[in-house]
């Protein structure tokens, strides 16, 4: 069989004007307001395929909401490697929040929500846009992996463990009954039990509404792919 490849290595970043197949419902639609990303999680081999950070201009995203509004469009749900870091590359800083007050100016749509947002780049000025927007779901999806410091820094995730229980504080204090979605990996190269119940009395107390658990997964090419005391399948998924 022969293998055909028609992707050239080029990264592109769509905007408004490129046809997309809109496979949602017409009341809601995911918005890819960025692609690629700078983080470099040790784990993770999403810089490599998608390359370096690169933020859609505003008004590209502004032109898409709005045409498709007039389709019957109601909730836009913004979607990134790092929703956080919108606007860095662009405009020399996070501007996510200013994002989301153009968003809200829009006539006929009712729902913002916010996916995908690195723990270590919400800003202060996002949290009191979230407070103060009432277009903006009170809602965030936060991923914060684990909780242990020494497997955080690890994975290259630019926070602690004592800055992730603040910012769930502070964004509970500031929007009172939001829900907080999280993700965790469980499994990671090292990680002991110790570790492990670490991350588990760290969930427990925090209580988030929602929580995805994945296993870590051995990728080529990534730095944690390379440690050593690499856990076993059976211990993952106990």
């Amino acid at each position: 069989q022969k293998r055909i490849s028609l992707l050239d290595g080029t990264h592109c970043l769509f905007t408004h004007k490129t046809p997309k197949l809109k496979a949602s419902p017409s009341h809601w639609a995911y918005i890819k307001i960025a692609d690629g990303c700078n983080n470099r999680c040790s784990y993770c081999i999403v810089p490599s395929l998608r390359g370096r950070y690169q933020s859609r201009p505003i008004e590209s995203i502004v032109a898409e909401i709005k045409s498709l509004v007039k389709k019957g469009l109601k909730e836009a749900i913004l979607i990134a490697q790092d929703t956080a870091m919108y606007g860095s590359d662009l405009y020399g800083k996070p501007s996510l929040h200013i994002l989301c007050k153009r968003l809200a100016g829009i006539k006929g749509l009712k729902w913002i929500r916010i996916m995908y947002a690195h723990p270590a780049h919400i800003t202060d000025e996002l949290i009191e846009t979230m407070a103060k927007e009432p277009k903006i779901c009170r809602y965030l999806d936060l991923p914060i992996q684990h909780a242990c410091d020494r497997i955080l820094r690890s994975m290259r995730r630019g926070i602690t463990r004592l800055k992730l229980k603040q910012l769930v504080d502070k964004l509970r204090r500031r929007i009172p009954g939001i829900t907080l979605r999280t993700s965790v990996i469980v499994g990671y190269p090292g990680e002991s039990d110790k570790d492990f119940k670490e991350l588990e009395g760290f969930i427990k107390e925090e209580r988030f509404t929602r929580l995805g658990v994945f296993k870590y997964s051995r990728e080529s090419g990534t730095s944690a792919a390379k440690l050593g005391d690499q856990i076993s399948e059976q211990v993952k998924e106990k």
